[in-house]
């Protein structure tokens, strides 16, 4: 599965990762950012997540676009024992796109095209 922050430039993208647990057991992750990119992707609501059995949890992932050309990492979600019961490891692709360039400013100056 691939998820795609695409905005604006200096835009910060929020993506939440959709988990469901059908098994009658507890499942527990944690959260791993890897790959070139991986420094400029964030979890900022903790790198666990505990999802009970019949219900769905989230894995919040943030990223703020700095840079003109594509960021990329990968999302690992390590099943963590609870009860004696192991869930399966899950990956997820992150990748970046600049859709629009926005100025942060804009400046008006005066000064002669030529001097002697």
């Amino acid at each position: 599965n691939t998820i795609e922050f695409a905005g604006a430039l200096h835009a910060t993208i929020v993506k939440q990762v959709h988990l469901k647990n059908p098994s009658s057991n507890t499942l527990a992750y944690s959260a791993i950012l890897v790959g070139r990119d991986a420094g400029e992707f964030s979890l900022p609501k903790g790198n666990t997540v505990t999802i009970p059995s019949m219900r769905q949890g989230f894995v919040n992932v943030e990223f703020t676009i700095r840079f003109l050309h594509p960021a990329e990492a990968v999302l690992l979600l390590i099943p963590n024992k609870v009860d004696g019961v192991d869930g399966a490891t899950l990956t997820f692709s992150l990748k970046s796109e600049v859709k629009s360039i926005e100025p942060l400013g804009i400046i008006k100056c005066r000064s002669p095209c030529y001097e002697l």
